[in-house]
Protein backbone atom coordinates (compact mmCIF):
# COMPACT_ATOMS: atom_id res chain seq x y z
CA UNK A 1 0.00 0.00 0.00
CA UNK A 2 1.65 3.20 -1.03
CA UNK A 3 2.20 6.07 1.57
CA UNK A 4 0.43 9.10 1.26
CA UNK A 5 0.93 12.58 1.75
CA UNK A 6 -1.37 15.50 2.04
CA UNK A 7 0.11 18.70 0.55
CA UNK A 8 -2.45 21.64 1.62
CA UNK A 9 -2.06 24.76 -0.79
CA UNK A 10 -1.16 24.47 -4.38
CA UNK A 11 -0.13 28.24 -4.52
CA UNK A 12 2.78 29.85 -6.36
CA UNK A 13 5.58 27.84 -4.18
CA UNK A 14 4.35 24.34 -4.46
CA UNK A 15 5.37 23.43 -8.85
CA UNK A 16 8.69 22.32 -7.64
CA UNK A 17 7.59 20.63 -4.49
CA UNK A 18 5.38 18.63 -6.56
CA UNK A 19 7.28 17.89 -9.10
CA UNK A 20 9.71 16.22 -6.61
CA UNK A 21 7.07 14.22 -5.04
CA UNK A 22 5.87 13.12 -8.01
CA UNK A 23 9.54 12.68 -9.49
CA UNK A 24 9.83 9.84 -6.59
CA UNK A 25 6.37 8.65 -6.42
CA UNK A 26 7.26 5.27 -8.24
CA UNK A 27 10.59 4.46 -6.38
CA UNK A 28 9.26 5.69 -3.43
CA UNK A 29 5.66 4.32 -3.07
CA UNK A 30 4.20 7.34 -3.04
CA UNK A 31 0.54 9.02 -3.62
CA UNK A 32 0.39 12.38 -3.67
CA UNK A 33 -2.60 14.33 -2.11
CA UNK A 34 -2.48 17.86 -3.25
CA UNK A 35 -5.41 19.59 -1.58
CA UNK A 36 -6.59 23.42 -2.57
CA UNK A 37 -9.13 25.70 -2.12
CA UNK A 38 -9.37 26.22 -5.66
CA UNK A 39 -8.30 22.62 -7.05
CA UNK A 40 -9.17 24.16 -10.90
CA UNK A 41 -6.37 26.43 -10.59
CA UNK A 42 -3.98 23.45 -10.41
CA UNK A 43 -2.33 22.32 -13.59
CA UNK A 44 -3.97 19.58 -15.52
CA UNK A 45 -0.65 17.66 -15.65
CA UNK A 46 -0.82 16.87 -11.81
CA UNK A 47 -4.97 16.37 -12.15
CA UNK A 48 -3.96 13.44 -14.89
CA UNK A 49 -0.72 11.97 -13.16
CA UNK A 50 -1.49 8.47 -11.72
CA UNK A 51 0.12 8.98 -8.45
CA UNK A 52 -1.41 12.25 -7.33
CA UNK A 53 -5.18 13.23 -6.76
CA UNK A 54 -6.21 17.05 -6.93
CA UNK A 55 -8.72 17.37 -4.20
CA UNK A 56 -11.26 20.38 -2.68
CA UNK A 57 -9.89 21.02 0.22
CA UNK A 58 -10.85 24.10 1.92
CA UNK A 59 -9.55 24.49 5.70
CA UNK A 60 -12.55 26.12 7.06
CA UNK A 61 -14.05 23.00 6.47
CA UNK A 62 -13.30 21.42 9.80
CA UNK A 63 -14.73 18.06 8.89
CA UNK A 64 -12.98 17.40 5.99
CA UNK A 65 -9.34 18.50 6.54
CA UNK A 66 -9.67 16.28 9.87
CA UNK A 67 -10.79 12.96 7.71
CA UNK A 68 -7.84 13.81 5.36
CA UNK A 69 -5.52 14.76 7.78
CA UNK A 70 -6.28 11.24 9.46
CA UNK A 71 -6.12 9.32 6.02
CA UNK A 72 -2.50 10.84 5.20
CA UNK A 73 0.78 9.28 6.62
CA UNK A 74 2.42 13.03 6.69
CA UNK A 75 1.16 16.50 6.00
CA UNK A 76 2.98 19.41 4.45
CA UNK A 77 0.99 22.52 4.87
CA UNK A 78 1.99 25.28 2.51
CA UNK A 79 -0.88 27.35 3.28
CA UNK A 80 -0.78 31.43 4.60
CA UNK A 81 1.47 31.09 7.92
CA UNK A 82 -1.67 31.81 10.15
CA UNK A 83 -3.37 29.23 8.77
CA UNK A 84 -0.86 26.81 9.76
CA UNK A 85 -2.55 26.09 13.14
CA UNK A 86 -5.31 24.32 12.23
CA UNK A 87 -3.27 21.86 10.29
CA UNK A 88 -0.99 21.14 13.44
CA UNK A 89 -3.69 20.63 16.11
CA UNK A 90 -5.21 18.12 13.24
CA UNK A 91 -1.80 16.19 12.95
CA UNK A 92 -1.32 16.40 16.85
CA UNK A 93 -4.75 15.10 17.05
CA UNK A 94 -4.23 12.11 14.38
CA UNK A 95 -0.78 11.49 15.34
CA UNK A 96 0.73 13.03 11.86
CA UNK A 97 4.45 14.56 11.14
CA UNK A 98 3.98 18.00 9.53
CA UNK A 99 6.52 20.39 7.78
CA UNK A 100 5.58 24.03 7.05
CA UNK A 101 8.00 26.62 5.20
CA UNK A 102 7.06 29.36 7.26
CA UNK A 103 8.26 30.84 10.57
CA UNK A 104 7.36 29.26 14.05
CA UNK A 105 4.31 30.96 15.76
CA UNK A 106 3.83 31.05 19.30
CA UNK A 107 0.94 29.09 18.63
CA UNK A 108 2.69 26.60 17.25
CA UNK A 109 5.82 26.74 19.50
CA UNK A 110 3.40 26.19 22.39
CA UNK A 111 2.56 23.00 21.03
CA UNK A 112 5.55 21.41 21.61
CA UNK A 113 5.47 19.38 24.94
CA UNK A 114 2.09 17.42 23.53
CA UNK A 115 4.16 17.00 20.09
CA UNK A 116 7.32 15.72 21.83
CA UNK A 117 4.88 13.57 24.02
CA UNK A 118 3.54 11.92 21.29
CA UNK A 119 7.46 11.88 19.09
CA UNK A 120 6.12 13.70 16.47
CA UNK A 121 8.04 15.90 13.99
CA UNK A 122 7.01 19.21 13.58
CA UNK A 123 9.06 21.16 11.21
CA UNK A 124 8.97 24.52 10.35
CA UNK A 125 11.18 27.20 8.50
CA UNK A 126 12.40 24.82 6.36
CA UNK A 127 12.17 26.90 3.18
CA UNK A 128 14.11 29.63 2.01
CA UNK A 129 14.74 32.06 3.73
CA UNK A 130 13.63 30.68 6.60
CA UNK A 131 15.40 27.45 5.89
CA UNK A 132 18.15 27.18 3.57
CA UNK A 133 19.55 30.41 5.38
CA UNK A 134 19.81 28.18 8.62
CA UNK A 135 20.83 25.48 7.13
CA UNK A 136 23.81 26.61 5.28
CA UNK A 137 24.30 28.63 8.27
CA UNK A 138 24.36 25.97 10.40
CA UNK A 139 26.62 24.10 8.30
CA UNK A 140 29.45 26.46 8.49
CA UNK A 141 29.45 27.60 12.10
CA UNK A 142 29.25 23.96 13.20
CA UNK A 143 32.31 23.25 10.86
CA UNK A 144 34.73 26.53 12.63
CA UNK A 145 32.95 25.05 15.82
CA UNK A 146 34.43 21.55 15.44
CA UNK A 147 38.12 23.03 14.27
CA UNK A 148 38.39 24.71 17.62
CA UNK A 149 37.22 27.99 16.05
CA UNK A 150 35.38 30.89 17.85
CA UNK A 151 32.75 32.80 16.44
CA UNK A 152 32.54 36.70 16.52
CA UNK A 153 30.52 37.91 13.38
CA UNK A 154 27.85 36.93 11.17
CA UNK A 155 25.69 38.49 8.27
CA UNK A 156 23.55 36.98 6.26
CA UNK A 157 21.19 38.66 3.83
CA UNK A 158 18.11 37.31 1.43
CA UNK A 159 16.78 38.73 -1.63
CA UNK A 160 13.95 37.82 -4.15
CA UNK A 161 15.09 39.54 -7.38
CA UNK A 162 15.09 39.22 -11.57
CA UNK A 163 17.16 37.56 -13.47
CA UNK A 164 19.51 40.37 -15.56
CA UNK A 165 17.80 39.77 -18.27
CA UNK A 166 13.87 40.35 -17.14
CA UNK A 167 15.20 43.95 -15.14
CA UNK A 168 13.39 46.07 -17.31
CA UNK A 169 12.13 48.71 -14.96
CA UNK A 170 13.58 51.49 -13.46
CA UNK A 171 12.75 49.69 -9.30
CA UNK A 172 14.86 46.58 -10.78
CA UNK A 173 11.89 44.61 -8.92
CA UNK A 174 9.24 42.79 -9.37
CA UNK A 175 7.28 40.51 -7.17
CA UNK A 176 8.13 37.08 -6.91
CA UNK A 177 7.16 35.84 -3.51
CA UNK A 178 3.85 37.39 -1.66
CA UNK A 179 3.26 41.12 -2.46
CA UNK A 180 2.29 41.76 0.97
CA UNK A 181 5.21 40.61 2.92
CA UNK A 182 6.96 42.88 0.66
CA UNK A 183 4.63 45.89 1.20
CA UNK A 184 4.22 45.98 4.71
CA UNK A 185 8.19 44.72 5.29
CA UNK A 186 9.91 45.76 8.46
CA UNK A 187 6.58 47.07 10.30
CA UNK A 188 5.68 46.71 14.09
CA UNK A 189 8.81 47.87 15.70
CA UNK A 190 12.09 49.04 15.36
CA UNK A 191 14.97 46.84 13.74
CA UNK A 192 17.76 45.19 15.90
CA UNK A 193 21.06 43.79 15.69
CA UNK A 194 24.44 43.84 16.83
CA UNK A 195 27.21 45.44 14.76
CA UNK A 196 30.77 45.80 16.57
CA UNK A 197 29.79 44.67 20.00
CA UNK A 198 27.17 47.71 20.13
CA UNK A 199 23.33 47.31 20.01
CA UNK A 200 21.79 49.14 17.04
CA UNK A 201 17.77 50.02 16.54
CA UNK A 202 16.55 51.19 13.89
CA UNK A 203 12.73 53.01 13.51
CA UNK A 204 10.54 51.59 10.51
CA UNK A 205 11.01 55.82 9.08
CA UNK A 206 14.37 55.22 8.69
CA UNK A 207 14.90 51.70 7.83
CA UNK A 208 14.91 52.33 4.02
CA UNK A 209 17.43 54.95 4.62
CA UNK A 210 19.96 52.91 6.51
CA UNK A 211 21.34 50.58 4.03
CA UNK A 212 24.50 48.96 3.09
CA UNK A 213 25.99 47.51 0.04
CA UNK A 214 27.52 44.43 -1.10
CA UNK A 215 29.00 43.07 -3.69
CA UNK A 216 28.58 39.26 -5.38
CA UNK A 217 30.70 38.14 -7.48
CA UNK A 218 29.79 37.97 -11.26
CA UNK A 219 26.31 39.43 -10.20
CA UNK A 220 27.07 43.22 -9.45
CA UNK A 221 26.05 45.65 -6.53
CA UNK A 222 23.20 45.19 -3.92
CA UNK A 223 21.56 47.18 -1.10
CA UNK A 224 20.62 45.57 2.28
CA UNK A 225 18.19 47.02 4.68
CA UNK A 226 17.78 45.22 8.41
CA UNK A 227 15.48 42.84 9.22
CA UNK A 228 12.77 43.58 11.87
CA UNK A 229 14.75 41.32 14.35
CA UNK A 230 18.21 40.26 14.16
CA UNK A 231 18.49 38.51 16.83
CA UNK A 232 15.73 35.56 17.39
CA UNK A 233 18.21 33.22 16.15
CA UNK A 234 21.22 33.81 18.32
CA UNK A 235 20.66 31.01 21.06
CA UNK A 236 19.70 28.62 18.08
CA UNK A 237 22.90 29.40 16.04
CA UNK A 238 25.19 29.29 19.34
CA UNK A 239 26.36 32.72 18.62
CA UNK A 240 25.84 34.57 21.98
CA UNK A 241 28.95 35.80 22.38
CA UNK A 242 28.86 37.16 18.89
CA UNK A 243 30.55 40.68 18.31
CA UNK A 244 28.47 41.27 15.13
CA UNK A 245 24.62 39.48 14.43
CA UNK A 246 23.36 40.76 11.47
CA UNK A 247 20.16 39.41 8.75
CA UNK A 248 18.60 41.57 5.95
CA UNK A 249 16.99 41.98 2.89
CA UNK A 250 18.73 42.36 -0.05
CA UNK A 251 17.05 44.43 -3.00
CA UNK A 252 19.27 46.25 -6.30
CA UNK A 253 20.79 49.50 -5.55
CA UNK A 254 18.10 52.79 -5.41
CA UNK A 255 15.46 50.14 -4.14
CA UNK A 256 15.03 51.31 -0.71
CA UNK A 257 15.25 55.07 -1.56
CA UNK A 258 12.43 55.04 -3.70
CA UNK A 259 10.60 52.54 -1.41
CA UNK A 260 10.80 54.92 1.39
CA UNK A 261 8.95 57.73 -0.93
CA UNK A 262 5.65 55.05 0.21
CA UNK A 263 6.48 55.03 3.49
CA UNK A 264 7.29 58.98 3.77
CA UNK A 265 4.03 59.51 2.43
CA UNK A 266 2.44 57.00 4.65
CA UNK A 267 1.06 54.13 1.61
CA UNK A 268 2.49 51.48 3.41
CA UNK A 269 -0.05 51.97 6.93
CA UNK A 270 -2.11 48.75 7.54
CA UNK A 271 -3.56 50.21 10.49
CA UNK A 272 -6.79 52.27 8.74
CA UNK A 273 -8.93 51.56 6.41
CA UNK A 274 -9.78 54.11 3.62
CA UNK A 275 -13.80 54.41 2.89
CA UNK A 276 -15.40 54.19 -0.26
CA UNK A 277 -11.79 53.34 -2.03
CA UNK A 278 -13.65 51.32 -4.90
CA UNK A 279 -13.47 52.52 -7.85
CA UNK A 280 -10.66 55.75 -6.57
CA UNK A 281 -8.47 56.78 -8.72
CA UNK A 282 -4.98 56.08 -8.64
CA UNK A 283 -4.16 59.57 -8.85
CA UNK A 284 -6.86 60.16 -5.92
CA UNK A 285 -5.04 57.81 -4.39
CA UNK A 286 -1.79 59.47 -4.22
CA UNK A 287 -3.69 62.73 -4.03
CA UNK A 288 -4.64 61.24 -0.28
CA UNK A 289 -1.45 61.53 1.46
CA UNK A 290 -0.68 64.83 0.01
CA UNK A 291 -1.65 69.13 1.19
CA UNK A 292 -4.06 70.41 -0.13
CA UNK A 293 -3.74 73.43 -2.69
CA UNK A 294 -6.10 75.10 -4.78
CA UNK A 295 -3.80 75.39 -7.47
CA UNK A 296 -1.01 73.22 -7.72
CA UNK A 297 -1.71 69.73 -9.51
CA UNK A 298 -1.10 66.36 -7.75
CA UNK A 299 2.48 65.92 -9.42
CA UNK A 300 3.46 69.36 -8.05
CA UNK A 301 2.58 68.61 -4.82
CA UNK A 302 4.23 65.14 -4.56
CA UNK A 303 7.43 66.79 -5.96
CA UNK A 304 7.07 69.60 -3.56
CA UNK A 305 6.45 67.81 -0.26
CA UNK A 306 8.94 65.11 -0.62
CA UNK A 307 11.47 67.53 -2.05
CA UNK A 308 11.97 65.33 -5.34
CA UNK A 309 13.41 67.39 -8.47
CA UNK A 310 11.98 66.70 -12.19
CA UNK A 311 14.99 64.90 -13.24
CA UNK A 312 15.22 62.79 -10.47
CA UNK A 313 15.19 58.76 -11.39
CA UNK A 314 12.78 58.69 -7.99
CA UNK A 315 10.47 61.31 -10.23
CA UNK A 316 10.85 58.22 -13.10
CA UNK A 317 10.38 55.42 -10.37
CA UNK A 318 6.92 56.47 -9.64
CA UNK A 319 5.80 58.11 -12.93
CA UNK A 320 6.41 54.05 -13.81
CA UNK A 321 3.70 53.17 -11.67
CA UNK A 322 1.07 54.98 -12.99
CA UNK A 323 0.41 56.76 -9.65
CA UNK A 324 -1.07 59.71 -11.21
CA UNK A 325 -2.83 57.90 -13.53
CA UNK A 326 -6.76 59.52 -13.44
CA UNK A 327 -7.74 56.74 -15.59
CA UNK A 328 -6.88 53.37 -13.40
CA UNK A 329 -9.26 52.43 -10.92
CA UNK A 330 -8.39 51.09 -7.31
CA UNK A 331 -11.26 47.26 -7.34
CA UNK A 332 -10.33 46.86 -3.42
CA UNK A 333 -13.17 47.89 -1.76
CA UNK A 334 -12.73 49.56 2.27
CA UNK A 335 -8.55 48.68 1.77
CA UNK A 336 -5.97 50.10 4.05
CA UNK A 337 -3.51 52.08 2.62
CA UNK A 338 -0.98 49.40 2.17
CA UNK A 339 -3.95 46.93 0.32
CA UNK A 340 -4.16 49.56 -2.03
CA UNK A 341 -0.34 50.22 -2.58
CA UNK A 342 0.34 46.41 -3.13
CA UNK A 343 -3.23 46.32 -5.92
CA UNK A 344 -1.26 49.06 -7.85
CA UNK A 345 2.15 47.85 -7.31
CA UNK A 346 0.56 44.39 -9.00
CA UNK A 347 -0.25 46.11 -12.16
CA UNK A 348 3.72 46.85 -12.93
CA UNK A 349 5.45 44.19 -10.75
CA UNK A 350 3.95 41.25 -12.01
CA UNK A 351 6.10 38.55 -13.49
CA UNK A 352 5.36 37.98 -17.27
CA UNK A 353 5.41 34.84 -18.64
CA UNK A 354 8.76 34.89 -20.17
CA UNK A 355 10.24 36.91 -16.82
CA UNK A 356 12.76 35.10 -14.91
CA UNK A 357 13.41 35.32 -11.41
CA UNK A 358 16.82 35.35 -8.92
CA UNK A 359 17.77 34.36 -5.60
CA UNK A 360 20.77 35.91 -3.83
CA UNK A 361 21.97 35.03 -0.43
CA UNK A 362 25.01 35.85 1.04
CA UNK A 363 26.54 35.04 4.58
CA UNK A 364 29.55 36.48 6.29
CA UNK A 365 31.43 34.65 8.90
CA UNK A 366 34.02 35.98 11.00
CA UNK A 367 35.92 33.72 13.82
CA UNK A 368 38.98 33.24 15.65
CA UNK A 369 41.04 30.19 15.27
CA UNK A 370 44.63 30.08 16.67
CA UNK A 371 44.90 33.77 17.88
CA UNK A 372 44.10 34.60 14.53
CA UNK A 373 40.79 35.97 13.10
CA UNK A 374 39.52 34.80 9.58
CA UNK A 375 36.61 35.53 7.45
CA UNK A 376 34.42 33.70 5.12
CA UNK A 377 32.07 34.84 2.46
CA UNK A 378 29.64 32.70 1.09
CA UNK A 379 26.66 33.07 -1.57
CA UNK A 380 24.30 31.27 -3.56
CA UNK A 381 22.44 32.41 -6.74
CA UNK A 382 19.60 31.10 -8.23
CA UNK A 383 17.95 31.74 -11.61
CA UNK A 384 14.57 30.59 -12.21
CA UNK A 385 13.33 28.78 -15.33
CA UNK A 386 9.47 30.46 -16.11
CA UNK A 387 7.35 32.59 -14.59
CA UNK A 388 5.84 29.45 -12.75
CA UNK A 389 8.87 26.90 -12.08
CA UNK A 390 10.61 30.02 -10.53
CA UNK A 391 13.92 30.25 -8.50
CA UNK A 392 11.39 30.97 -5.58
CA UNK A 393 9.07 28.22 -6.02
CA UNK A 394 12.61 25.97 -6.21
CA UNK A 395 14.14 27.35 -2.95
CA UNK A 396 11.33 27.49 -0.98
CA UNK A 397 9.66 23.88 -2.18
CA UNK A 398 12.78 22.03 -2.89
CA UNK A 399 14.19 22.29 1.11
CA UNK A 400 10.37 21.25 2.13
CA UNK A 401 9.99 18.32 -0.04
CA UNK A 402 13.59 16.61 0.80
CA UNK A 403 12.84 17.16 4.25
CA UNK A 404 9.15 15.66 4.03
CA UNK A 405 10.88 12.75 2.28
CA UNK A 406 13.41 12.50 5.48
CA UNK A 407 10.55 12.48 7.98
CA UNK A 408 8.57 9.85 6.16
CA UNK A 409 11.79 7.40 5.78
CA UNK A 410 12.59 7.84 9.62
CA UNK A 411 16.29 9.80 8.59
CA UNK A 412 14.95 12.45 11.17
CA UNK A 413 14.49 11.08 14.13
CA UNK A 414 14.29 13.75 17.21
CA UNK A 415 10.79 14.89 17.90
CA UNK A 416 8.90 18.31 18.45
CA UNK A 417 8.61 21.64 17.09
CA UNK A 418 11.47 22.74 15.35
CA UNK A 419 13.49 24.31 12.68
CA UNK A 420 16.27 22.60 10.57
CA UNK A 421 19.59 23.39 12.47
CA UNK A 422 20.25 20.10 13.52
CA UNK A 423 23.13 18.38 11.36
CA UNK A 424 20.93 14.91 10.78
CA UNK A 425 18.49 17.31 8.92
CA UNK A 426 20.74 19.98 7.66
CA UNK A 427 23.43 17.58 6.17
CA UNK A 428 21.25 15.55 4.08
CA UNK A 429 19.23 18.59 2.98
CA UNK A 430 21.65 20.63 1.49
CA UNK A 431 23.15 17.48 -0.56
CA UNK A 432 20.31 17.45 -2.16
CA UNK A 433 19.64 20.35 -2.70
CA UNK A 434 23.66 20.10 -4.92
CA UNK A 435 22.10 18.02 -7.39
CA UNK A 436 19.48 21.14 -8.09
CA UNK A 437 22.03 23.66 -8.65
CA UNK A 438 21.44 25.31 -5.32
CA UNK A 439 24.83 25.49 -3.62
CA UNK A 440 27.20 28.02 -1.82
CA UNK A 441 30.84 29.18 -3.14
CA UNK A 442 33.02 30.03 -0.41
CA UNK A 443 35.65 32.79 -0.45
CA UNK A 444 38.11 32.96 2.70
CA UNK A 445 39.08 36.68 2.73
CA UNK A 446 40.63 39.30 4.78
CA UNK A 447 38.82 39.46 8.20
CA UNK A 448 37.09 42.58 8.28
CA UNK A 449 34.86 42.74 11.38
CA UNK A 450 35.15 44.17 15.06
CA UNK A 451 38.89 45.65 16.44
CA UNK A 452 38.52 46.13 19.99
CA UNK A 453 41.00 48.87 19.93
CA UNK A 454 38.50 50.95 17.79
CA UNK A 455 36.46 53.87 18.33
CA UNK A 456 33.16 55.62 17.50
CA UNK A 457 31.72 52.12 17.25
Amino acid sequence: MSRSILVVGAGKSTSYLLDYFLEKSEEEDLKIIIGDKNPDGVPEALHRHPNAEVILLDITDAENRKIRVKQADIVVSMLPASMHLEMARDCLEFGKNLVTASYVSEGMRQLDPEVRGKGLIFMNEIGLDPGIDHMSAMEVIDRIKAAGGKMLLFESFTGGLLSPESDTNLWNYKFTWNPRNVVVAGQGGAAKFIQEGTYKYIPYHKLFRRTEFLEIQGYGTFEVYANRDSLRYREAYGLQDALTLYRGTMRRVGFSRGWNIFVQLGMTDDTYHIQNSRGMSFRDFTNLFLPYSPTDSVELKLRHYLKIDQDDILWGKLQELNLFDATRKINTENGTPAQILQEILQQSWTLGPKDRDMIVMYHKFGYELDQKRHQIDANMVVVGESARHTAMAKTVGLPVAIATLLILNGKVREPGVQIPIRKEVYEPVLKSLKDYGIQFREYEVPYLGYNPDSVGN
